[in-house]
């Protein structure tokens, strides 16, 4: 465990370039450069486009402001005010922000459940439940069944089957099973899901609502977080929970107070990437939403669709979309460098 933890210190942490030989130094600052126009001038494109006219897009290209043509606000008025763009600016982010708190505290309890408890799930009763949730989709979609009908059956069932089957059967699944099972959700590409998702909340009349994107975006990135967050959690010394514990605390006392504190830079670089994910999230919004909880990712896809590539209008959005992103991550920089440090040095 030691080499490991010293190998990772090595490959992960900044190194200085003082002690390397010019050649080495030279290459190195020339790729860096190189990247750095990679990232940067697409930036710099779409913003210059926002501040174009159609005439300067299609008389173009310009380069340069108040040199090759004069900023215009045209895109900016007609995007902002005649156009419903503060809408789904505003579900974005509610849903974004409201998914990832959730999917963060979820997703740390679970992760923290799986680094301190040791599980034994019963695996007749996995299959049981992936049974009756089937069964409970298709007597609704197909049969018509009232959800709560279906669902009062199927929760009857299983803690039937619980009291029954379930003391019988001796094979379980360990820690390190479920962990693999969350993780595994993501494997699959999400158009497999969009159906039966789509299906369920026709079913429960929450088509086109935030909540219905709150609740998909929360159970789409949770894997992720369980992911991320285990290694955050098996890096604290043990014996400091023991002693709260010793003094009477309770597991979630310990949690909230003593763990969460200690892995809070892992937490702040997981929750911008949880952020970043249902921020650009698009298919499920595409499905999922018609006018009232429209995202802005499915709103600049609109613009080709509707009026052509106006690309001075799509510009103004593709500003709009990436500036939060871009302002929290340079405040939360340092903390977002420390964070994804620290699984793989203490992990």
């Amino acid at each position: 465990m030691t080499e490991n933890r010293s190998l990772m210190r090595r490959l992960f942490e900044p190194k200085s370039l003082d002690h390397q030989a010019p050649a080495a130094k030279f290459v190195t600052y020339a790729l860096l450069f190189i990247w750095s126009l990679v990232v940067l001038i697409p930036l710099y494109w779409v913003l210059i486009t926002a501040f174009k006219n159609q005439g300067d897009v299609a008389n173009g290209p310009f380069y340069l402001p108040f040199i090759d043509f004069q900023p215009k606000t045209d895109a900016w008025h007609f995007m902002l005010v005649e156009n419903n763009t503060i809408g789904p600016y505003i579900n974005s982010v509610v849903v974004s922000l409201g998914s990832t708190f959730l999917a963060l505290l979820i997703g740390s309890l679970a992760a923290y459940a799986l680094v301190r408890i040791r599980f034994r799930v019963k695996l007749a009763m996995v299959g049981i439940f992936l049974i009756l949730l089937v069964a409970v989709i298709v007597a609704v979609a197909t049969f018509g069944v009232p959800w709560q009908i279906a669902l009062a059956v199927a929760i009857a069932l299983f803690v039937l089957a619980l009291f029954t089957v379930g003391r019988r059967m001796k094979l379980a699944l360990g820690n390190r099973d479920v962990e693999f099972w969350i993780i595994s959700n993501r494997i699959m590409p999400p158009i497999v899901a969009v159906l039966p998702i789509y299906v369920m909340f026709q079913q429960l009349r929450l088509l086109d609502t935030q909540f219905a994107l709150i609740a998909t975006y929360t159970a789409v990135n949770l894997p992720i977080v369980v992911w991320l967050t285990r290694d955050f959690f098996a890096g604290i010394p043990i014996d400091l929970e023991e002693s709260a514990e010793i003094d009477g605390a309770s597991k979630f006392r310990v949690f909230f107070t003593i763990a969460l504190p200690l892995v809070r830079s892992g937490l702040v670089a997981t929750f911008l990437l949880v952020l970043i994910l249902a921020w650009n999230e698009y298919l499920l919004a595409l499905f999922l939403t018609n006018a009232d909880a429209q995202t802005m990712p499915v709103l600049v896809s609109a613009q080709n669709t509707t009026r052509g590539p106006q690309w001075w209008n799509m510009s103004v959005l593709i500003v709009i979309m990436i500036a939060p992103v871009v302002i929290i991550a340079t405040f939360l920089q340092k903390h977002i460098a420390r964070g994804l440090l620290v699984g793989a040095v203490k992990g």
